[in-house]
């Protein structure tokens, strides 16, 4: 064809434009893969920007963000001229002139560096197409892309193309905004936004001529022009892009003087902080969404999200203040109570040998070292024990120290932790979420993840099986020993289990009263009476998901369970017996402003109405009955307006977990105390019991939920049955005299702490006014031993 065209310089210019337009075919059909990736129109149309998701609360607090590449986009009104007339004078001064390749800046730059100048030709359009498409990275290259100088001239091609396909579907205006959204500035910081409230603490809107260039200046060395590790420099590069914006016309004489002489004056922002520290809501969060995100094809960390939770930011406030106020005074607690002493021990009190080598053997430094030393234990412990300097946890805040790897786990094992979570028992709205002391430290979420023995917090079900059957409340049982034989795996065991203070009173108590002070002995009694796998079942059907091995001791916790899943069992009880599946997320916007998934709760009806309000009755017998184990809950003001709350303490053998289960009329929360080592642990019930380690911190939050009005929390009762109640639940219960060596009968032990004992013979209205706000006594017969009518006494000031 070519042959017949006879003037040689049409048919060359012909064969030329032939072969560049079968080359740019070739390369944008990746043709026999010799060339590689190339954008599609499809992805000219959707660029991906890799958008980092926001974490939310209720509140629109935001509290966390998810990213690959952290940026956050903002559109052109929103990026101050001294940001784009600073990025054009120094990158492409030229931009509202070319079609996205500069070719006058490509001849230039061709003839400086022949002279030994090196310059970049390349456009912002170009450098769009790059940060956008990744024209020069190894996925993008095809066969040819691996020859030296053939690849460096094809990835050049397709990025010239590229340019030329963005300048031709966006605005000026649109390029430029995309690549200041995308361009990244060092240290996982991608677009303006980030940057300028990471080093100015501004919006890009806010600005300066020389803020602008000082940002804009790091384009040319992010880590040399960096404004933090080297001011000098970057000083220095601030002003030669300030000139370079006075001889484009942008800045005055007086203006480019007046920016020059700017100190640098850096303000760091809370971004940074906010989106690179994790936490365990965020973690919870991410996991929350997991399955969501796979069966709606989102990915979190790069489809801009806005992720709005349930919690409230003022309460999960309240929360982690209280918890790290608690939990210092345990910690101390715990370090005095072993101090001098090795702290792992078994159940018999026996230091655990080689307890902190078998810590060690878990670690990736060990296995590094088994590597390196293939097994030789000695040369592996002799470099775990080597003491260097690290900064470790405290209360008091990082400490550094000279430890030897073996020292920093004694110490981390040592410490105790925490869970805490609050939810709205009738929409199932998680309100605080606590997953442990410090998620730097201890990632492992003590909310969801883990799981320990429940204690007598998980009594409650066996109440409830129990009421289920038919009791009452009223239904009484003796305090005795109990001895109870059954098979579990083919093999007949006995179970005698003791009460907490290992005594048999012999009392005739109702099941509310034994609930309140948790009597082991009558529990274990209905356990057998009504059967285990009832139990079991009543738990399951509350909100109980972990297995729980069908054995008589599963009604005094013996089985693993997390705070979640106790919070939301005790919820059912509140609301009327539905069992609601908890949510920590209410609604997700994508990054055009639509909500694309609302949440809502699923409820189950589990529990007849009538049962559930029973055993709301029955939780507020730990405060309102003789010897209650909530009582020490009189110390904070939580006792306005004839407020209610229920609750049940439990503690695990030898004091390894603390347990607090609290329900008010608006509020489940749950909190567990403990170390991570089970070995390690309080030694007495003075000061490992639930009641003094998890019930304080139930105190003191809801204390200073009541406190702020801003929540809208307020005291009261709990509801009103709303169904008819068919079996005897208003029944007195005794009133407890103790007598002395002395004979001198005297009343406890509801006594408030400044109060001096209060001694026979008594006189009822005295009484009344000291207690101030108490129930009517109206007589003590000392001959029984018991009062006609309980007392609450309110807390005095």
């Amino acid at each position: 064809m070519f042959k017949e065209i006879r003037n040689k310089y049409l048919r060359y210019t012909l064969i030329v434009g032939y072969a560049i337009v079968i080359f740019i075919c070739a390369v944008e059909i990746n043709f026999l893969w010799l060339f590689g990736y190339s954008p599609t129109s499809r992805d000219i149309n959707m660029p991906a920007q890799h958008v980092a998701s926001e974490l939310y609360t209720a509140d629109s607090v935001l509290i966390g963000r998810y990213f690959k590449e952290d940026r956050s986009p903002v559109p052109y009104d929103s990026i101050s001229p001294n940001v784009t007339n600073a990025l054009i004078a120094t990158e492409d001064i030229r931009f509202f002139q070319h079609h996205g390749v500069d070719f006058r800046a490509v001849f230039s730059s061709l003839l400086s560096t022949a002279q030994g100048d090196r310059r970049g030709a390349s456009t912002i359009t170009q450098q769009l197409a790059k940060n956008l498409y990744r024209t020069r990275y190894d996925q993008a290259e095809g066969l040819l892309g691996r020859i030296p100088g053939i690849g460096l001239v094809i990835n050049k091609f397709k990025e010239w193309v590229t340019a030329y396909k963005l300048e031709s579907k966006y605005s000026k205006e649109s390029i430029i905004t995309m690549y200041l959204n995308t361009v990244s500035f060092s240290n996982n910081a991608y677009g303006i936004k980030t940057v300028a409230k990471r080093y100015f603490n501004k919006q890009p809107s806010d600005l300066t001529a020389a803020e602008a260039a000082v940002l804009i200046g790091m384009l040319k060395g992010t880590t040399l022009y960096n404004p933090v590790r080297n001011p000098d420099r970057s000083v220095e590069r601030r002003n030669i892009v300030l000139s370079q914006m006075q001889k484009a016309g942008f800045l005055s004489a007086e203006a480019y003087q007046e920016a020059r002489a700017t100190p640098l004056r850096l303000s760091f922002g809370t971004e940074e902080e906010a989106a690179r520290e994790d936490s365990y809501l965020r973690a919870a969060v991410e996991k929350w969404l997991e399955a969501w995100c796979a069966e709606n094809g989102y990915d979190i960390y790069e489809d801009g999200l806005k992720i709005y939770t349930t919690i409230d930011s003022r309460m999960q406030r309240h929360a982690e203040e209280t918890v790290a106020e608690q939990m210092k005074t345990l910690q101390r607690r715990l370090e005095n109570a072993w101090q001098g002493e090795i702290p792992w021990r078994n159940s018999n009190g026996e230091v655990i040998d080689g307890f902190l080598e078998n810590l060690a053997s878990r670690t990736s430094y060990y296995r590094q070292l088994n590597e390196r030393y293939k097994g030789n234990k000695d040369s592996i412990f002799h470099y775990l024990n080597q003491p260097k300097t690290m900064q470790v946890f405290t209360w008091d805040g990082p400490r550094e120290v000279q430890y030897s790897s073996m020292d920093s786990l004694a110490h981390y094992a040592m410490m105790l932790n925490a869970g805490m979570m609050s939810m709205d028992p009738y929409n199932g709205e998680i309100k605080v979420w606590v997953g442990g002391i410090n998620h730097q430290y201890y990632q492992y979420d003590h909310v969801f993840q883990a799981k320990r023995q429940a204690g007598s917090t998980f009594k409650p079900f066996a109440y409830l099986a129990a009421l289920e059957a038919g009791m009452s409340p009223c239904d009484k049982y003796v305090d005795k020993a109990v001895r109870i034989t059954y098979t579990e795996k083919g093999e007949e065991k006995v179970w005698e289990p003791k009460n907490a203070d290992w005594v048999f009173s012999g009392r005739d108590m109702s099941l509310r009263w034994a609930m309140g002070k948790s009597v082991n002995s009558i529990t274990a009694q209905i356990t057998e009476e009504v059967g285990w796998d009832k139990v079991v079942d009543a738990a399951k059907r509350s909100g109980i998901t972990s297995p729980l091995a069908s054995v008589p001791s599963v009604s005094l916790g013996s089985n693993d369970v997390s705070v979640f899943e106790m919070v939301n069992a005790y919820a059912t009880f509140m609301n009327k017996g539905r069992r609601v599946d908890p949510i920590l997320v209410s609604r997700i916007v994508a990054m055009d402003g639509r909500t694309v998934a609302t949440f809502k709760p699923r409820d189950t009806q589990v529990i007849s109405e009538e049962v559930a309000w029973l055993m709301t009755y029955m939780l507020r017998g730990s405060m309102e009955e003789p010897e209650g184990t909530s009582q020490a809950l009189w110390e904070w003001d939580l006792w306005k307006e004839n407020n209610q709350i229920g609750g049940k303490t439990g503690t695990s053998s030898d004091y390894v977990d603390g347990w607090y289960m609290g329900v008010t009329k608006d509020l489940v929360t749950g909190v567990w105390v403990g170390c991570d080592e089970r070995s390690i642990h309080f030694k007495n019930s003075q000061t490992g019991e639930g009641s003094r380690t998890a019930l304080p911190i139930f105190g003191k939050y809801m204390e200073k939920l009541y406190h702020d009005n801003a929540l809208g929390y307020t005291y009261g009762p709990f509801p009103e049955a709303g169904v008819p109640i068919n079996r005897q639940y208003n029944c007195p219960s005794p009133r407890i005299i103790h007598r002395d060596s002395t004979q001198t009968d005297s009343i406890s032990p509801l006594r408030l702490p400044d109060s001096p004992a209060l001694e026979e013979p008594l006189d009822m209205e005295e009484l009344k006014r000291q207690l101030d706000g108490s129930r009517q006594i109206t007589s003590v017969d000392k001959t029984k031993g018991e009062a006609t009518e309980w007392y609450r006494p309110a807390r005095k000031g």
